[in-house]
């Protein structure tokens, strides 16, 4: 994860290099275009509602 994507984040760095996805244990990255974290490993991609992070997977959208 590159500084420029934190950045743009909606959530605290230091939150977001901490984040993983609950299925596959696996880091999250952040998607601008989607508004969203994504799990490249799950194929997931997880809404972030006024700065908080929904890692729920009935939330979470195909990608």
């Amino acid at each position: 994860m590159t500084d420029a994507a934190t950045a743009t984040a909606p959530i605290d760095p230091w939150l977001l290099a901490k984040l993983v996805c609950p299925v596959t244990r696996t880091p999250l990255r952040w998607d601008a275009a989607r508004g969203a974290l994504l799990s490249d490993a799950a194929g997931l991609a997880y809404p972030v509602r006024d700065g908080v992070p929904v890692l729920v997977v009935r939330e979470a959208l195909a990608i």
